[in-house]
C-alpha cells in the first residue's frame, strides 16, 4: 500500500515546503529540498479526499486533472464554511488585508486570519506581498471589494498566468516598487469608503523570490495537468512556489501542481523515470504530442 499526499505545506517563513502524508492512520511529512531528486508513480484510481477531515461517504472517484480531488457532494460541504466563499460573515477573528505580486502587472488583493501570518501568501506562491490593514472580517471584505471597484484590483490571479511568467522575473527593486505603488494608490481612498474599523498598516514589502528559489531564470517549459495510473513524475527539484513544484528533467523543466497529487495511492519513482502523465506547454502551444 503507497502513501496518499496530503499537499504542500509552507510552515515556516524561512524554511522550505513540506509534503504531508498518510497511510491508514500513519501520516508523515517531508521537507522538499532544492537539488535533491523528487520521484513518484500513480496507482489504482483517485478518490476523493472527503470534506474538512472527513472521508467521502460513498468513495467517490475523481478525474486525474481535477486540482480539488473532490466529488461535488464533498466540493459542496468543504467550501460550506470558507471565508474564501463568503459564506462566513461572523468570524470573531481579526483578518488583514493583503497585496500580492506574482510578476509584472499581477497584483492582487486579499485577506487571511491574523493568526496565519503570512502562510497564505506563501501558499498562493505570491513573490512580494505587504500588508495594508487589519480589522475585522467585514471591514477587511469591504477593503478588498472598495480595491476591487475603485482600482480595479482582481482578487484572483489564476495559477496558469502565474506559471507563465516566474521563468523570468524582473529584479527585487522593480518587484518592491509595484506592489508599493498600489499601496499609495490604495491608502489614498481613505477618505471614499475606507472602513473606519480598518487599522492601516505599513508598506513594508516583503519578497519571496529566495524562498521560492526563483530569484533568476528559473527554466519553466511545461506544466503538468493530470496524472494517470502508471504514470510517472521524475526529476531533480530546482524551486517551489504555492502549490508548485519545478522539476529539471532531460526532457527541460516541468511544473507539477501537488494538488493533482492528492487522492491518489504513490509509490517512489527513480528521477530518470522522467514524466510520463499529460503535460501542457506553458507558452500555449499547445499539448505534449497531441496526445492528451
Amino acid at each position: 500500500m503507497g502513501w496518499q499526499c496530503t499537499g504542500l505545506r509552507w510552515p515556516d517563513a524561512q524554511g522550505p515546503p513540506v509534503l504531508g502524508w498518510r497511510r491508514g492512520g500513519a501520516v508523515r511529512a517531508s521537507a522538499q529540498t532544492y537539488g535533491a531528486e523528487f520521484g513518484f508513480r500513480a496507482q489504482g484510481e483517485r478518490g476523493c479526499v472527503g470534506a474538512r477531515g472527513n472521508a467521502c461517504p460513498v468513495g467517490a472517484v475523481v478525474s486525474g486533472r481535477s486540482t480539488g480531488a473532490r466529488c461535488p457532494e464533498c466540493a459542496r460541504l468543504d467550501r460550506a464554511h470558507s471565508v474564501a466563499a463568503d459564506t462566513i460573515a461572523d468570524d470573531p477573528r481579526t483578518y488583514r488585508v493583503y497585496l500580492a505580486w506574482f510578476g509584472p502587472g499581477m497584483v492582487k488583493v486579499g485577506i487571511t486570519a491574523e493568526e496565519r501570518e503570512a502562510a497564505r501568501l506563501r501558499e498562493q506562491g505570491a513573490v512580494v506581498f505587504s500588508w495594508l490593514g487589519r480589522g475585522p472580517l467585514m471591514a477587511c471584505r469591504r477593503t478588498e471589494e472598495l480595491l476591487r471597484s475603485a482600482l480595479g484590483v482582481p482578487d484572483r490571479i489564476p495559477y496558469a498566468r502565474k506559471r507563465a511568467v516566474r521563468g523570468a522575473l524582473p529584479g527585487a527593486a522593480e518587484r518592491r516598487a509595484e506592489v508599493a505603488e498600489l499601496y499609495g494608490r490604495a491608502v489614498a481612498l481613505e477618505g471614499a469608503g475606507w472602513p473606519e474599523s480598518l487599522e492601516r498598516l505599513p508598506c513594508e514589502a516583503v519578497d519571496h523570490a529566495g524562498l521560492f528559489g526563483i530569484d533568476g531564470v528559473v527554466e519553466v517549459d511545461r506544466a503538468v495537468t493530470g496524472l494517470v495510473a502508471g504514470g510517472a513524475v521524475a526529476g531533480r527539484l530546482v524551486a517551489a512556489a504555492g502549490p508548485d513544484l519545478h522539476l529539471a528533467t532531460a526532457d527541460g523543466g516541468v511544473v507539477l501542481d501537488t494538488r493533482l497529487m492528492t487522492g491518489w495511492e504513490l509509490v517512489a519513482a527513480d528521477a530518470r523515470a522522467g514524466v510520463g502523465v499529460p503535460v501542457a506547454d506553458l507558452g500555449g502551444g499547445g499539448v505534449q504530442g497531441g496526445l492528451f
